[in-house]
């Protein structure tokens, strides 16, 4: 294919961005193939009258930089149309064509809530990490993490998202809901989500975490007294449980206790690892609010998150295929 002008000026340019960097990187462990394939079934493949549909390919690349950048729908088409990285990325020259317009997209994204194949991405891309040997399931770290929503009633309905809830976290008061997740014990890798309202106790959602093969979970306090819950009875693991603060600060200078806050400490170091995914959700990604109402939408949109977030702290145990982050 002839190259525009546009192109050979960009691959001419000396300075690599990190936005370059990272979408380069990312291409370079996304599972391609697999993915398109797990989708394939249920895209449109077009009839004999009319345009016949943008490639799946094509779509997909252009939803996962949207979440990935955190854009919305017209943010993501007005970012290729600025962004030669991006561009590149989804596989648009603007010199033969157009890119997608937010309604496409929103279409796509649609189909993919409504076939629940954000889940059907977050399991391929596991199941693609397994077979690089990066989801050992020895282990399981459970923990969560809360995504606010907009607190306003002015909007449509005069009204706060009705499936949205709110929470005390230490002094202060959160509106909106919790990402549950079970990571890999030794990579961070998060195989495991669920979302609900803010207000759903982190203990009632262990069970939806645990793969079934795991031997040992941990867990912070919030999850204290796992063990005993009926869902989780038939689980043969160990349970490593913080104590609670209380608790720990309790604790004196004997030798028996200085053992159990060495444990403590060894526990909080394994537990660590869960917060990598939330990281790079959070602070890469930029996915701090949700976009949506209802706690479905928003759930679809964090498996993919989740699924495009174990890629990145994949690139660090795969050196040849390691990118930057986005800037």
């Amino acid at each position: 294919m002839q190259r525009s002008f546009s192109d050979l000026e960009f691959a001419g340019k000396k300075k690599v961005t990190r936005r370059e960097r990272f979408l380069s990187g990312l291409d370079g462990v996304v599972p391609w193939s697999a993915l398109v394939a797990e989708l394939e079934a249920f895209y449109p493949k077009g009839g004999k009258r009319g345009r016949p549909p943008i490639g799946l390919e094509r779509m997909l690349r252009m939803y996962i930089a949207q979440q990935c950048f955190g854009l919305s729908d017209e943010g993501i088409e007005d970012a290729i149309y600025d962004s030669q990285a991006i561009r590149q990325f989804v596989g648009i020259d603007l010199a033969r064509e157009d890119a997608p317009d937010a309604t496409t997209l929103l279409k796509f994204r649609r189909l993919l809530e409504r076939h629940g194949l954000t889940r059907t991405i977050f399991e391929a891309i596991n199941a693609h990490l397994a077979e690089q040997g990066l989801m050992l399931r020895e282990g399981t770290i459970v923990d969560a993490t809360l995504i606010a929503a907009p607190p306003s009633t002015k909007n449509r309905d005069n009204a706060r998202d009705p499936e949205m809830h709110q929470t005390k976290k230490g002094n202060q008061y959160y509106f909106g809901m919790k990402a549950h997740v079970g990571s890999d014990a030794h990579t961070g890798l998060v195989h495991s989500l669920k979302g609900t309202a803010a207000n759903v106790a982190d203990v009632t959602q262990t069970h939806h975490l645990l793969h079934g093969d795991e031997e040992d979970v941990f867990g912070d306090s919030g999850y204290q007294g796992a063990d005993k819950r009926a869902e989780t009875a038939g689980a043969d693991v160990s349970w490593h449980i913080a104590m609670k603060r209380g608790q720990r600060r309790a604790l004196t200078t004997s030798s028996l206790d200085r053992l159990r806050d060495a444990a403590e400490k060894a526990k909080a170091k394994v537990r660590a690892r869960g917060e990598h995914a939330f990281h790079v959700v959070k602070n890469l990604f930029g996915h701090r609010k949700v976009r949506y109402r209802g706690i479905a939408k928003n759930e679809a949109q964090l498996f993919a998150l989740f699924g495009l977030a174990n890629l990145v702290l994949a690139q660090r145990r795969m050196p040849a295929l390691q990118g930057g982050t986005p800037s």
